[in-house]
C-alpha cells in the first residue's frame, strides 16, 4: 500500500492533490499532521517559502510564524542537517524552548519526525510530520518509518519541484505584462512604496498601484511580495 502512495504523491498534479496525498501517506503511519515546505533561496531578495499543511485552523498563524521558526529546535536541525530528527518534549525543553512545545502541543503536536533535503540551486524541501503521542518507542518500528517517511521526502520534493517552482519562463505571461507592470515590478522589489513608485515613473500613486496589481493578478499572485518572487523565479526580474 505505501508503495502506491509514494507514486500517487509524486504523480499529484496540483497543491490540492500532493497535499491530499502526503496527508494520506502520514495517517498510514499513524501521524495526525503533516507539513511540506519548499524553500527558494534568491540573491537579490528574501529566501521564499512555499508550504503546504494540515495544521488546526486555529494553530495555522503561530505554525506558520517566521519568528515561531527561528526559536523552534526542529527547523533549526532542519536548517542545517539532512540528518532525520524524531523529537518530542525534551527537544524543545533542552533547547531552552518549553513554551514552544507547550503552545503547539495543544494542538496535538506533540512528538514527530521531520528532516530536509538540501538541494542545488538554493533550494531547500523539508517533511514533518507530527501526532498527539510519542512515537513509537520499538526500534524496529521507529527505523522502518523513518526509512518510509525519507522515501516518502524524495517523492515529494520530486512533485513539489514541478508543482510549485516552473522549471522555465512562462512566455505567456512574460509576454502578457507590460513594460511599465515590469517596472513597477523592479521598483517594488527595490523596496519602493506606491508613491515612490509613481514619483520614478512619472505617474500617479494610484496608476503606479494599478501597474502591480495588474502584474499581481496575471502571475496569478495573492500579494505584491509573492508576485516579485514569482517574476525573479521565472526570469521576468533580474
Amino acid at each position: 500500500m505505501l508503495q502506491s502512495g509514494y507514486m500517487a504523491v509524486m504523480q499529484a498534479g496540483s497543491r490540492e492533490e500532493f497535499l491530499s496525498e502526503i496527508v494520506r501517506f502520514t495517517q498510514q503511519l499513524g501521524f495526525q499532521t503533516v507539513s511540506a515546505t519548499m524553500v527558494l533561496d534568491h540573491v537579490l531578495a528574501e529566501s521564499e517559502f512555499i508550504t503546504v499543511d494540515n495544521a488546526p485552523e486555529a494553530f495555522r498563524t503561530a505554525f506558520l510564524s517566521r519568528e515561531n521558526w527561528r526559536r523552534d529546535p526542529v527547523m533549526q536541525h532542519c536548517k542545517r542537517q539532512s540528518v532525520p530528527i524524531i523529537w518530542g518534549q525534551s527537544t524543545y525543553t533542552d533547547g531552552g524552548q518549553g513554551d514552544v512545545w507547550e503552545e503547539q502541543a495543544r494542538y496535538g503536536y506533540r512528538a514527530g519526525i521531520a528532516m530536509a533535503l538540501h538541494l542545488p540551486e538554493g533550494r531547500h524541501f523539508m517533511l514533518g510530520v507530527e501526532r498527539d503521542q510519542q512515537v513509537p518507542s520499538d526500534p524496529t518500528e521507529l527505523t522502518r518509518i523513518v526509512a518510509d517517511l525519507q522515501l516518502l521526502t524524495v517523492h515529494a520534493q520530486e512533485a513539489a519541484v514541478r508543482i510549485f517552482v516552473p522549471v522555465a519562463p512562462d512566455k505567456s505571461v512574460a509576454a502578457s505584462l507590460t513594460p511599465r507592470e515590469l517596472e513597477a515590478l523592479r521598483w517594488t522589489m527595490e523596496g519602493k512604496t506606491a508613491w515612490e513608485v509613481g514619483n520614478i515613473l512619472g505617474i500617479s500613486e494610484r496608476t503606479a498601484v494599478l501597474h502591480v496589481n495588474n502584474a499581481m493578478h496575471k502571475l496569478g499572485c495573492v500579494n505584491k511580495h509573492q508576485a516579485v518572487l514569482k517574476a525573479l523565479r521565472l526570469g521576468l526580474l533580474r
